[in-house]
């Protein structure tokens, strides 16, 4: 066991009698577009499966009544009305963040101007309310034509692809023919002042631009889509545990985690889990393996790379 996985593991708080609902974890995904409905589910029911208590969607109101009728463990607030003035969607937003560990911003958000300016209003409440932020799918297009949105907020997470990470390296103006393979993911966090990077390929690369972190285990050879959406449920969840740990609340262990650094191992833990998620579900499918299917062996995979028993 690498000593990387170890200190993702110290995040995770044991579950205790003297605890109550709501502290081992309350995450929010902004996402839920009028085409995508699945994205967001995926990702805040990974969050469940994982182990946080409370999961919420916010996201465009007719996407929420589809959602509504996939999982009632769901708690689904229909606030990103394209017909609402963005002050009262802003406001509704910040009622529900107000509660929240960390906000997931970007699982089947969509590109149109509306949905976009939801995500620049939900990026700007978490950052004020001081909590996690884990930005993927159309969260990183926002992101990528407003990067001081997210510049030097190291409490967040960017889950980039291959298409992704070029974007934001053009974006970036980091040229790849001068910067070695292996080092851009720690460049463009350098630029966006230590944000962490979690940049997806066959090689995962985690970096807050000072420490770099890789992530080579077997997953699935089905690509489907929607795996990013379970990585970016189990970084929510990391990172929730980590706001948890970071206030002592749950936590009793010797592994002592630089508060600093928690991002950083949530992304790796996250990275981790996801990838034994995925290659025990192609084990079982093959082929014919879709997201969904994942679902049912994420307590496996949770025992497998992030139970702290592991440690003993």
């Amino acid at each position: 066991m690498t000593k990387a996985l170890q200190l993702a593991r110290a995040l995770v708080p044991e579950l205790s009698p003297s605890l109550h609902k709501g502290q081992a974890g309350r995450l929010g995904v902004v996402g839920g577009s009028k085409d995508y409905t699945g994205a967001p589910f995926f990702s805040a029911m990974a969050a469940m499966r994982i182990g946080v208590d409370l999961a919420h969607i916010i996201c465009e109101p007719k996407a929420g009544d589809v959602i509504k009728t996939y999982a009632p463990d769901l708690i689904v607030h229909r606030v990103l009305d394209q017909n609402a003035p963005i002050e009262e969607i802003h406001q509704s937003v910040d009622d529900v963040v107000s509660r929240l560990h960390v906000l997931v911003v970007g699982p089947g958000l969509g590109r149109d101007d509306h949905m976009q300016a939801c995500a620049g209003a939900a990026i700007s409440i978490a950052k004020k309310r001081d909590i996690g932020l884990v930005i993927d799918a159309d969260g990183l297009w926002f992101v990528n034509n407003n990067i001081d949105a997210i510049k030097g907020y190291k409490k967040a997470i960017l889950t980039p692809n291959v298409m992704e990470m070029k974007r934001l390296c053009e974006k970036l103006s980091i040229n790849p023919d001068e910067v070695k393979e292996e080092d851009i993911a720690s460049k463009v966090s350098e630029l966006l002042g230590g944000v962490t990077v979690l940049e997806k390929g066959g090689v995962d690369r985690i970096t807050n631009g000072s420490k770099t972190l890789t992530v080579d285990a077997s997953g699935s050879l089905k690509r489907c889509g929607g795996q990013g959406d379970i990585l970016s449920g189990a970084a929510g969840t990391l990172l929730a545990w980590g706001s948890v740990y970071a206030k002592g609340i749950g936590s009793d262990k010797d592994i002592k985690v630089p508060h600093e650094d928690i991002p950083l191992y949530a992304a790796y833990g996250a990275s981790t889990f996801t990838r034994e998620c995925s290659r025990l579900t192609f084990e079982e499918k093959g082929r014919s393996m879709i997201t969904q299917d994942m679902l049912k062996n994420v307590s496996k995979s949770y025992e497998e790379i992030l139970s702290p028993s592991k440690n003993l």
